[in-house]
């Protein structure tokens, strides 16, 4: 027995190795494709749908998707220039201790995750902002979690959706009135999911009369009360670029965002109209941010000072 054991072992230790130090998942076939009765399947709130051999080849080859846009940001009743990255990847995802498995498990369910960044300065002050969502490649229930982050000088912030039986929020906030929250929600469309919807299944993107919670930064930035909001959603194309439209009348509140209609869906611009700052004094203004450059690398790999140079290659 102590041969068996003993490569049973190994095996194991090789398997949790070869994935605790990297953010792609480098299976060809996601984790939850190879285990039809676990945990992690039962919580599916409609069946999976099938994954293409495209989306198999592209978002499974062990990479990520780095794109840099050119930004003008609204801010303070003021447009900002700046930069912003979307950093799509795919990775197993732990739908109970929501976070990024570093292993195999049966429960593991695949995501695809977006890191998405903004940089840009308010004056003499500067700002850095990212959310992270972390939506299942099926495309069959919401986004499993969703966070944002935003530092600045005068403090920081952070706020988390989780997806279990209910939305679970948690915020933590410099702000007096704001401080730290947790409340659980209805569950609603969400639309920091629309930026992973879009590169999984356009055709399965809400449209007509909807139910949306808004960004968790437009929450933030706005201080605004985190609920469901009516929403209006429509989608067009033309010339190889579709548009998909989510407009919030009681906000006054409108998101456009452009991809290249056929596979990989990749997204080229978008715009953000809102009234920026407070008060009587808010301007309606839009924010927009258009393609820079776009490269496909195992990013996690690349962090030396010999790597430095690539981010020329984003403009960056």
């Amino acid at each position: 027995m102590k041969p068996i054991f003993h490569n049973f072992k190994l095996i194991h230790i090789l398997c949790c190795t070869s994935l605790v130090f990297g953010c792609a998942e480098k299976s060809n076939i996601p984790t939850e494709e190879k285990s039809e009765n676990s945990k992690a399947v039962k919580i599916a709130e409609t069946p999976k749908k099938p994954l293409s051999s495209d989306f198999k080849s592209y978002w499974y080859a062990g990479e990520a998707e780095l794109t840099s846009y050119t930004l003008e940001q609204a801010r303070y009743g003021e447009l900002r220039d700046g930069k912003a990255v979307l950093i799509y990847v795919t990775e197993p995802f732990l739908p109970e201790k929501q976070v990024k498995a570093n292993g195999q498990n049966p429960e593991n369910i695949s995501v695809l995750k977006l890191n998405a960044t903004k940089k840009f300065l308010t004056g003499i002050y500067p700002y850095s902002i990212m959310n992270s969502t972390f939506y299942p490649v099926y495309d069959n229930q919401h986004a499993l979690k969703t966070s944002l982050s935003v530092q600045e000088w005068c403090g920081h912030v952070y706020s988390q959706i989780n997806n279990r039986e209910q939305f679970e929020f948690t915020s933590h906030s410099y702000f007096e009135g704001e401080a730290d929250q947790h409340f659980n929600m209805d569950k609603a469309i969400l639309e920091n999911e629309i930026w992973t919807k879009v590169r999984i299944d356009p055709t399965d993107l809400p449209t007509g009369e909807l139910e949306v919670i808004p960004a968790l930064e437009f929450i933030r930035l706005g201080h605004k009360e985190l609920k469901a909001y009516q929403a209006m959603g429509s989608i067009s194309e033309k010339d190889g670029i579709t548009t998909y439209i989510l407009t919030y009348p009681d906000l006054e509140r409108t998101l456009i965002i452009n991809f290249t209609t056929d596979f990989p869906y990749s997204i080229e611009s978008w715009t953000e109209e809102f009234k920026s700052g407070f008060g009587p004094n808010a301007k309606l203004l839009t924010t927009k941010a258009t393609k820079l450059k776009r490269m496909k690398t195992a990013y996690w790999g690349q962090n030396s000072n010999q790597d430095l140079f690539l981010r020329d290659s984003l403009g960056l």
